[in-house]
Parts: C-alpha cells; structure tokens; sequence
C-alpha cells in the first residue's frame, strides 16, 4: 500500500490504536490476575472473582467513555491526541495496580481511575467554548459523584469487604450515567442524534477491541506453553490457538461485520448503541475467561480435575456465544440457530465432564465452536448477502 493508501486506512485514529496496544498489556495483567484466582491455595476463591469482575468492570468503563469521547471530536485535534495519551497512561498504571487492586495499592487505582475519567471531560472543557461544552460538564458531574466512593473505599477500608461495596456502588454509579446519557438538571441528557453520530465509530471500536482481545488469548498461550516447552503441552496450545481463530471467525461472521451499518441505518440508534456495551462486554469477557481456561489446561496438562476450572473453560465459550446471539438478534432480530445449539452442547456435556481431566472439556469447547464455524459457512453459501435489520 501507498502511504496515502495507509493515511486513509487509519483516518486519523493512529492513537486510538496505540490505546489498543495499552490494552494488550492491560488485559494481560486482568488474564494473570484471573488465573491467579483459579490458581493460588485460597480459602475463598468465588469472593476473589466478584473482585476481578469488578476490575474488568471499571476497565471496560475506562474504554468505552474513550471510545465515546474520541467518536465525537476531530480524531487531528490537539485536544483529541491530549485525550488520548491521557487514557494510555492512565490505563497503563490500572493495569500495574491490578494484581493488588484490593490490597495495597487500591488508593493508587481508585485515584487513577478517577483522574481517566474525570480529567476527559476537564480538559473538554478547558479546550473548547461553544454550546458543547454542556456534554463534557453532564460528565464531569457524574464523574464526581463516582469518585467519593472509589476514593472513601481506597481510604477507608484498606483491608475490608467494605471497600467492594463502596466499589460496587461506585461502578453502579457510573454504568449509571453512561446508560441514562448522564442527565443533569438544565444541562439534559445526551440525545438520539449524538449517539448516530457516534454509534459508526463505537462500532468499529468494539471490532477493533474484539480483534486486540482475542490477540491477546493467543499471546497468554504462547506464554504459557513457554513456560515449559514439553510434548504434553502440545495439544492444548493447538486446542487454545484454533478456538481464538474459531472466536475470531465467529464473531465477524455476518452480524459482527456489519454492526456499523445497522446502527447507521437503525431507527433509534441511542437504544442500538447502549445494549452495545453489554453485549460486547460479554462477549469480550467470554473470549478472555476461554483465554484464560486454555492457559489454565496448558500450565497442567495431565490433570488437576477442578470444578471451578471447568468454570471458565466451557463457561468462556458459553458467554461468547451467548454474546455474540445477542449481536445477532441486535442486528437481524432474529436469533442464529447455530449459537443456540452451541449454547446447549456445551451445558449438555458438562455433567459429563464435571470429574474428567481439564483437557476432555477444552477439547469439547473447541469441537463445539468449530461446529458453529462450519455451521454458519453452510448458511453463508445458502444466504450470501444479507442486510441488518435491527429490532425497534
């Protein structure tokens, strides 16, 4: 490709991909800190992924609002470059702080999560002086409300489930704000017409976030199988490797590509690009608990028969698929078939493998998604063409 060729691909949004990069690193910690859950000798190991659930929370939190701000401001303006490297760095210390989060270095996560989100909207306002400015203020204030129990349960409670309710509330908050268009009393609430204005660009953002995510399950296998480069690690690597593919092809299969264009054309675009962040945020925390369960399988080949790996092994696959049929009905209104019976291939054979070794299961979560792939390429050659219709 021509430079110019290059320029266009990326449209500007060069740091809206080394943002990406970040979190490569960032989900990288989030995956090590999620095996640790499933691997250090614990009394309580279900309270020890409530924690990281909500860690993955504030993380999904801190892109979005990165990703909605940046698809409402010129991607070559000062003030957008400013925003971005601002997130970079900001993510940058979460994902040091992840490992000890609810430990002893909770203060530095809180106040550093407070200042990615309070410091976009602050320098929003600083920079710019039209009517406008009432939607970085709407955020502003709901930022600030957020940060009393982020930074009282990091102050407060250095060693107590106290701090992970303040926590609790405090995400509650802001997941809060996002879906009602922080309203603010004479300032409103973000509109219909600013999400279709900014709907495209989120679209491609979640494509972009899925392709980092399931790249980042390949980097934990390869690290993984590095660790001990032995014969009996084989067939797990390949099983790991394949189902990213498998993830990969799954989700950019019709509904996954055209998601842009369906909230484009959708008559209320604010509703199409709202149930985007939960889907996306399933099927992201799908690929990464998948990730994770590989990793598990390939570290202990040989054995080690526990419930709770089983958990993220067929429980990853489940939650990406049961995503990723929500995309679909998002964007056609009708649900696949094929994501129906993987979900339910995958609940019949775990009894079956409740008391098995890891690797049986890995192997049936790859042979049920390959069964989806080859599922949905039978559809394609049957309907090659089809527009999104998303539901009213």
């Amino acid at each position: 490709m021509t430079i110019g060729g290059w320029r266009g691909l990326l449209q500007g949004r060069e740091g809206e991909l080394l943002l990406d990069l970040v979190y490569v690193f960032v989900l990288t910690r989030f995956s090590q800190r999620l095996i640790e859950d499933f691997t250090t000798d614990r009394q309580v190991v279900l309270p020890e992924v409530g924690q990281t659930v909500l860690l993955l929370l504030a993380l999904w939190m801190v892109w979005v609002h990165a990703a909605w701000v940046t698809s409402r401001v010129d991607p070559l303006q000062p003030v957008t470059q400013l925003l971005i490297v601002w997130t970079m760095f900001g993510s940058m210390i979460i994902a040091v702080t992840l490992p000890h989060a609810f430990g002893a270095r909770g203060l530095l996560f809180a106040v550093t999560y407070v200042a990615i989100q309070a410091g976009k909207p602050i320098i929003l306002l600083i920079a710019r002086r039209d009517v406008e400015r009432h939607s970085p203020a709407r955020h502003l204030c709901w930022a600030a409300m957020s940060a009393v129990p982020w930074i009282a349960g990091a102050v407060l409670f250095p060693q107590s489930p106290a701090r992970g309710a303040l926590w609790t509330v405090a995400i509650a908050l802001d997941y809060a704000g996002l879906v009602l268009g922080w309203p603010v009393p004479r300032l409103g609430r973000t509109g219909a017409e600013d999400w279709r204005l900014a709907g495209q660009h989120l679209a491609e953002r979640y494509q972009q976030l899925i392709v980092i995510t399931i790249g980042e399950t390949i980097l934990l296998t390869g690290a993984a199988f590095a660790d001990a480069f032995t014969p009996d690690r084989v067939a797990p690597t390949v099983l790991s490797f394949a189902t990213a593919v498998l993830m990969w092809r799954i989700y950019f299969h019709r509904a996954g590509a055209v998601f842009s264009a369906a909230i484009e054309v959708a008559p209320r675009p604010d509703k199409l690009g709202k149930s985007g962040y939960y889907t996306q945020l399933v099927i992201v925390t799908g690929i990464l608990a998948a990730g994770v369960g590989y990793a598990l399988v390939i570290r202990e080949p040989r054995g080690h028969q526990d419930p709770l790996w089983l958990a993220v092994i067929l429980g990853g696959p489940a939650l990406f698929l049961a995503g990723r049929s929500r995309l679909e009905y998002e964007v056609f209104a009708r649900l696949s078939p094929s994501r129906v019976v993987g979900l339910v291939a995958l609940a019949a054979v775990t009894p079956a493998l409740l008391h098995r070794a890891p690797m049986l299961a890995a192997a049936a979560a790859t042979a049920v998604l390959g069964g989806v792939a080859v599922w949905d390429a039978m559809g394609e050659r049957r309907h090659p063409e089809e527009a999104p219709s998303p539901p009213p």
